[in-house]
């Protein structure tokens, strides 16, 4: 039997030893090109034409790939950034236990969850999996390797620790995390609520999240008049069990079917080949391919064929985040102006006001809920630049997006959203020469193809 004491020491010493490999990258960097990582998993952003980072100098970060230790009796687990979300629940199940959000695409890395902010069907009232998190090792552009926490007895490293989340990279580099695991059972037992209105869909969320009578909520919103909220619960039998991993699409069976069981390795999985978008589309198509092309093999290919994809008028893929008392407004909004359905929903409630976004946010966001309406593939039609108007409408509404699609804010606009005097604070720490692009200039310009 090996001694646990010796297997964590070979596991630290072999974790220390990849961070030196990457410290003396950054040592050896020459050039002035921008930087930007080489990881093992695919990117997972929208896949661009033009996106800069395809020229940048790489880091390479392929060996941040291990989970270190699983602490079943605490809850904890300590893991490289990039180990994905399937391999942490296969070793998570083995102790009964799963991460706090389990992003809808199974290849997501743990630091990728976190640089992005990723949620999912326990954020109605876990908020996002950074809201999990307790200790970052972060690798500084200039080398250096600092520990740091929320609670952390110097404010640079408190600051640190809060600013990495949603920054895309651009603070530097997420080498090791530790985070919260919760208790899970074999199965969980889904039931489809239809409204026909969203003041009803509403009050359904709100009646759930104040209950806390569900461990899951998200929803689809199969139109104006068809508002399913998909309540699941962690259960230890099923009378039997479903899977939406080939022929079956999981979004299209919250309109047919009042309940259904999955295992929970299947649940968290029912969206990794597609939330809406689910392709191939067609029966043929699915039974020919679709148990092999996945959501992974779809953005794989999207990115090392980005120059075969239109620069003008990109379909809209991404996530907005609106106010829970402005869904209504927004809704109505949506339909009159955009009209395209299906939608995916997600309850998100904020853990706290994140000092990554600015004060003058949260000033107008008293509430801490916030509906996620994430808009898949939508063919853009006619002269509108419908990402644009749908910028314009949240900047309305005090509400923001995620940022791996196609971003068209100003820079005045999009650090009226983000806390520009905290990140510039860490960046003078942790990238003083910019090399890893500052957030606007990766988001909003590198990635539509822009230098300046």
């Amino acid at each position: 039997m090996i001694d646990p004491t010796v297997q964590s020491s070979a596991v630290s010493e072999r974790h220390a030893a990849k961070v030196a490999r990457i410290v003396a990258q950054l040592a050896a960097r020459r050039g002035v090109r921008p930087l930007s990582l080489r990881k093992k998993a695919v990117p997972h952003q929208v896949p661009k034409a033009n996106d800069l980072r395809h020229g940048d100098a790489k880091i390479d970060v392929t060996e941040l790939t291990e989970i270190l230790r699983i602490d079943p009796e605490r809850r904890i687990c300590i893991a490289e950034s990039g180990v994905t979300f399937v391999d942490l629940l296969r070793a998570t199940l083995a102790h009964g236990l799963v991460p706090n959000v389990f992003p809808q695409l199974s290849t997501i890395t743990v630091g990728g969850a976190v640089s992005g902010c990723s949620i999912e069907a326990m954020s109605f009232s876990r908020g996002g999996f950074h809201d999990s998190c307790r200790e970052y090792e972060v690798i500084t552009a200039t080398g250096d390797v600092l520990v740091c926490t929320p609670d952390h007895e110097h404010r640079e490293h408190r600051l640190i620790f809060e600013m990495m989340h949603n920054s895309f990279g651009t603070l530097g580099i997420l080498a090791r995390l530790t985070f919260e695991l919760v208790p899970a059972k074999p199965y969980v037992h889904l039931v489809h609520e239809t409204h026909a209105t969203v003041a009803d869909y509403q009050a359904a969320i709100r009646r759930h999240a104040e209950a806390g009578d569900v461990d899951f909520m998200d929803g689809i919103i199969h139109g104006p008049r068809c508002y399913v909220l998909c309540a699941g619960r962690f259960v230890d039998s099923a009378p039997y069990t479903s899977r939406y991993d080939w022929m079956k699409v999981y979004y299209r069976s919250t309109r047919t079917r009042r309940e259904d069981y999955l295992r929970t390795y299947d649940y968290m999985l029912r969206y990794d080949r597609g939330v809406t978008n689910v392709r191939p589309g067609s029966f043929v198509g699915r039974l020919l391919f679709g148990k092999v092309m996945k959501s992974t093999q779809w953005l794989w290919l999207g990115d090392k064929l980005h120059r075969l994809l239109r620069s003008a008028k990109p379909p809209v893929t991404l996530d907005v985040f609106v106010p829970f008392p402005q869904v209504p407004e927004f809704m109505a909004w949506f339909e009159r102006e955009i009209g395209f359905f299906p939608l995916w929903s997600v309850p998100y409630r904020a853990g706290s006001s994140y000092p990554w976004l600015a004060d003058s946010f949260w000033a107008r966001n008293r509430d801490p809920l916030f509906l996620d309406l994430a808009i898949y593939g939508m063919r853009q039609r006619g002269d509108t630049n419908y990402h644009r108007l749908i910028e314009q409408k949240l900047l309305e509404l005090g509400g923001m997006k995620t940022l791996i699609s196609h971003n068209y804010y100003s820079e005045a606009e999009f650090w009226s959203i983000y806390n520009k005097e905290s990140y510039d604070a860490v960046k003078r720490i942790t990238d003083p020469d910019n090399q890893f692009r500052d957030l606007y200039e990766k988001t909003c310009r590198a990635a539509m193809g822009r230098s300046s």
